[in-house]
């Protein structure tokens, strides 16, 4: 068996053996920015045995016969499957002395992604949830535009996360069903990347929220639906800044409208995830467009910058840096940004807030 301990030096790139659990469109994204890592993706396990050998076709690797066979193969492991699965998936990979990268949400209550995070801190190994917006180089220099005084004290902020994939009453998901999905829906599958990148960029957190959740179709083909279609919020920051979050999947014509802002006492600014090469600086006299070249950036931005001006970068060369992130942790080096399960349990805290706040009304104290 090929596993990290404390005895072992972590294994060069060529040489770490990751596997995948699960299958789908996330599975696929994963393998890529596995392979563009220069890491060997060596199999698949996903729910079933159809699924598996599905799955095996699809990436070009063997499929194991269970999630406990690809353990014992692998140094690394992503977790790629439904939602309720990745507590129980994770926790084993890190029992078994595996780095894990486990997709969001990290587990389906507070609770359990807190002693996910627990066992992470407690190991050596390594842990990340692929919160992968950090990884646009102009987030990365929004967030240096705000660690260098430019935006000055915080304001106001402002984010949506639209999406219509699940627009109409015949559109549907494993994640509409608690069992496999958990109790949010939205905000734990999108929610969950804007409170993060929120709280990135501005170096802030998020103390206390007001939300309401909405249900755009009380059931989807034979399945009766208690998970939100829409989610929209109220937000106290740390420093006192007040704003609002929106977030839907049922937004007609939007496919991936992730959008924020932040404004402060001497500027504002605002990324678009769907225009990825650009920053929106704003101030009272003149505001302006920064694009992406590296000239122009700051050295974190510039180090995600890996292809010239001009050359689109998005969200697979996100994904990939990411990635690249998390094996280069498990060299032993320290990229900055790096999400960890800590960010994981922080995103899973402030959805159970969403969903206790829904219920009850009342505003929710999240800052714990």
């Amino acid at each position: 068996m090929s596993q990290l301990n404390s005895q072992q030096a972590a294994p060069a790139m060529q040489e770490l053996k990751v596997g995948v659990i699960g299958g789908g469109f996330m599975a696929r994204t994963h393998a890529d920015a596995i392979r563009r890592a220069g890491a060997q993706l060596i199999g698949v396990r996903s729910n079933g045995e159809q699924s598996t050998r599905q799955a095996s076709a699809a990436l070009g690797v063997p499929g194991f016969g269970s999630v406990e066979a690809l353990l014992a193969q692998c140094d690394a492991v992503h977790v790629t499957s439904p939602n309720a699965l990745h507590a129980e998936q994770a926790a084993s990979a890190l029992a078994a002395g595996l780095s894990v990268v486990c997709e969001k949400p990290l587990a389906t209550s507070a609770r359990e992604a807190g002693e996910l995070a627990l066992q992470a801190s407690r190991s050596r190994a390594v842990a990340s949830v692929p919160f992968v917006y950090r990884y646009h180089p102009m987030v990365r220099q929004a967030r240096a535009h705000v660690q260098e005084g430019k935006l000055g004290r915080l304001l106001t902020v402002r984010g949506q996360y639209l999406q219509d994939w699940m627009h109409t009453v015949s559109d549907s998901n494993w994640r509409v069903e608690p069992a496999k999905g958990g109790p949010s829906r939205a905000f734990s599958d999108i929610g969950s990347h804007l409170v993060d990148l929120l709280e990135f960029i501005a170096g802030e957190r998020i103390v206390r929220l007001n939300a309401t959740t909405s249900i755009a179709h009380k059931q989807r083909g034979a399945v009766d639906v208690d998970t939100e279609d829409a989610a929209a919020l109220i937000v106290q920051m740390a420093s006192g800044a007040i704003g609002t979050l929106m977030v839907s999947q049922v937004n007609a014509g939007r496919k991936n409208a992730l959008t924020i802002e932040l404004s402060g006492d001497r500027s504002a600014l605002e990324f678009k995830q769907e225009k990825p090469e650009e920053l929106w600086i704003g101030k009272p006299d003149m505001s302006s467009i920064l694009s992406r070249q590296a000239a122009d950036l700051s050295p974190d931005a510039a180090r995600l910058s890996v292809v010239p001006a001009g050359h689109p970068m998005g969200y697979l060369d996100a994904f990939a840096a990411f990635v690249a992130d998390t094996y280069a942790a498990i060299r032993g080096e320290a990229p900055d940004g790096l999400p960890t399960f800590a960010d994981g349990a922080r995103a899973c805290r402030l959805t159970d807030a969403v969903l206790e706040s829904a219920d009850s009304g009342d505003w929710i104290d999240t800052d714990d």
